[in-house]
């Protein structure tokens, strides 16, 4: 029997760092329901990353957006964490002598923005001596880049949001949305809401959401993501080497709570899913880790896999669906969601509140039309 559980301006479906993030910005002038599937909040993709904050990381917006995070993670407001949400790590993007055509298109595009520097191949095995001597030709080095306290971020956000009036609702898999005059009424398995807007935050689930809605999918696809840790080799300390990523992100490489996390960056279709790790993109990570550093794995600790949603153009969506009014997307962050959720969070909430742009966020060359649903073409 489901049960009418109230009347909210917004309803926010996605617990995740997306949908947490928002809700708390919402919920300092709106009354906020935030509705999760699961038990717990961020239990399929923001629980299972491992985040590094960088400037040059993804397209223009995504860096756009990122520059404009960066003060909130420096400095949150207060009560927000009882510890710093960056630690330093820096993050060397590693070229071998057949990518340094990749290299240098990089470094023309961010070199002027963040703290860069280009390293021979020489300079790039001193800051980094677990790679195989001669495999790095080149590589541009990110000193800024940091280390993101994902948990102490997400979790801020939902005691923020709770402090703020927000109601949090858990195990509320959606399975309806009906627009009348009054608004949307949201229905889960066992409670109901009715909120003016709702904002779709289910990241893999985004668009099979708006199908419930009545809005065409905008084409998102999940992607999984391949990750284990392994034992640092005896004799090393890792805990002041940056993070190391091919120049062409085949493999990433970092530091982790005394272990090494490695990944083939893997960006495999999957359906919505509790993603797992698959045998054959182990094999590859176990490969090409093997290859580009001097490291035999022997034993894997522990394996996991999350998904990254991706729109068509690689932009995330954001902003109220053309067809659905009231309904508002906030939806294909692939990898960047929480080095961008503090300026994506405030940039969504004064979208979703009929407001533009704010100014701070603006200035760093975010643009709401590039992000915006109507720009996609949507499926029949």
């Amino acid at each position: 029997m489901e049960e009418a559980a109230g009347r909210y301006d917004v309803a926010v479906v996605g617990a995740g760092i997306a949908g947490a993030s928002v809700a708390c910005e919402l919920a300092r002038e709106a009354s906020v329901v935030l509705i999760e599937r699961e038990s717990q909040p961020g239990y399929h993709t923001t629980g299972r990353s491992a985040a590094l904050f960088s400037a040059i990381y993804g397209p223009a917006q995504i860096r756009a957006l990122s520059r404009a995070s960066l003060p909130y993670f420096r400095n949150p407001p207060a009560g927000f964490t009882a510890t710093p949400l960056l630690s330093p790590r820096g993050v060397l993007m590693v070229a071998r002598q057949d990518q340094l055509a990749p290299l240098e298109a990089m470094r023309r595009e961010v070199f002027a923005r963040g703290s860069v520097e280009v390293m021979d191949g020489a300079a790039t095995q001193r800051m980094m001596p677990l790679l195989r001597e001669g495999y790095a030709a080149a590589a541009i080095f990110e000193e800024d880049a940091s280390d993101i306290d994902v948990h102490a971020l997400h979790q801020g956000y939902l005691r923020a949001f709770r402090a703020a009036g927000g109601k949090l609702a858990l195990d509320g898999e959606v399975v309806g949305l009906d627009r009348s005059a009054e608004g949307w009424r949201v229905s889960t398995r066992h409670r109901s809401f009715r909120a003016g807007i709702v904002v779709n935050a289910a990241g893999a689930w985004a668009d099979e959401l708006a199908g419930l809605a009545g809005a065409g999918p905008v084409g998102l696809t999940p992607r999984r993501r391949t990750a284990l840790t392994v034992a640092v080799p005896e004799g090393t300390n890792p805990a002041h080497w940056p993070m190391v990523v091919d120049i062409e992100e085949k493999f990433y490489l970092k530091p982790e709570s005394g272990r090494l996390l490695l990944s083939p960056a893997d960006e495999t279709p999957s359906p919505p899913c509790d993603a797992r790790p698959d045998e054959m993109d182990v094999a590859v990570c176990v490969d090409r880790i093997e290859t580009a550093f001097d490291l035999t794995v022997r034993t894997i600790e522990n394996r996991w896999a999350g998904l990254r949603t991706f729109a068509p153009d690689g932009n995330p969506v954001v902003g109220f669906d053309p067809a659905a009014a009231g309904f508002f997307w906030l939806a294909g962050q692939g990898g960047y969601g929480i080095q961008t959720a503090p300026a994506m969070a405030r940039l969504a909430a004064a979208l979703a509140l009929g407001r533009g742009v704010p100014a701070d966020i603006a200035d760093e060359g975010v643009d709401a039309g590039a992000l915006a649903p109507a720009r996609l073409e949507r499926a029949a």
